[in-house]
């Protein structure tokens, strides 16, 4: 990601620091991520309570064998949708409609004079929606978090039932957000304005990836 400016939000700096650890800690898996891990942990610390909800992610990152590591992660975010990565495949799942959800986030990216190399990725790549909210825009990154929100707590509440470390993450994003996380997949349905999708390819109807953002 090339930035053209500096960020010129005012935004938190803990919630930065959460944000692009969470960005690296929920990417693939490569010997960059791994030699990061130091840095990740001297940054967190400078903030109370921040770096428990990253130990166990940070952790398996250490101790286990590179070729293990990423097999792991293909397996859980790559194969399966169990644990999408992409925010509005949440909310869109595989309809036309989200093509247009695609567009928003490239709109959001250009607004804030950034070039984005996808390299490959979908613009509601969470870890790349992560990254610009920590080091481009923090106002419009969150915005983004927060439009997305349902998606968010349902990538957590799949990530904590499955018992994989990476749901402490996702609690750590959503604590950065205004309100309380739901308990389960019918409160995350009433934060987001529950009902069936207008049209939908190949999926049920009530499926909780169609789950309907509410718009402001």
């Amino acid at each position: 990601m090339k930035r053209a400016n500096m960020d010129r939000s005012t935004g938190n700096r803990r919630d930065q620091v959460v944000y692009l650890a969470a960005a690296w800690c929920l990417s693939y898996p490569d010997g960059e991520l791994v030699e990061r891990v130091p840095l990740v942990r001297a940054a967190l610390s400078e903030f109370p309570g921040a770096l428990p909800g990253f130990a166990p992610v940070l952790d398996l990152l250490e101790a286990t064998p590179p070729m293990d590591l990423q097999a792991q992660y293909v397996r859980e975010f790559d194969l399966g949708r169990r644990h999408a990565l992409h925010l509005s495949y949440w909310t869109d799942g595989d309809t036309r409609r989200r093509g247009e959800v695609l567009g928003y986030f490239k709109e959001a990216y250009r607004h804030s004079g950034v070039l984005v190399d996808l390299d490959g990725e979908l613009p509601d790549y969470l870890p790349m929606v992560l990254e610009f909210a920590a080091r481009v825009d923090g106002a419009a990154g969150r915005d983004l978090l927060q439009r997305y929100r349902a998606s968010l707590e349902m990538l957590r509440l799949g990530l904590l039932r499955d018992n994989l470390p990476h749901a402490r993450i996702l609690a750590a994003i959503c604590a950065t957000l205004p309100g309380k996380s739901p308990q389960d997949e019918q409160e995350v349905m009433r934060m987001a304005g529950y009902g069936p999708p207008t049209e939908s390819v190949g999926l049920d109807p009530y499926d909780p990836r169609l789950l309907p953002v509410r718009r402001s």
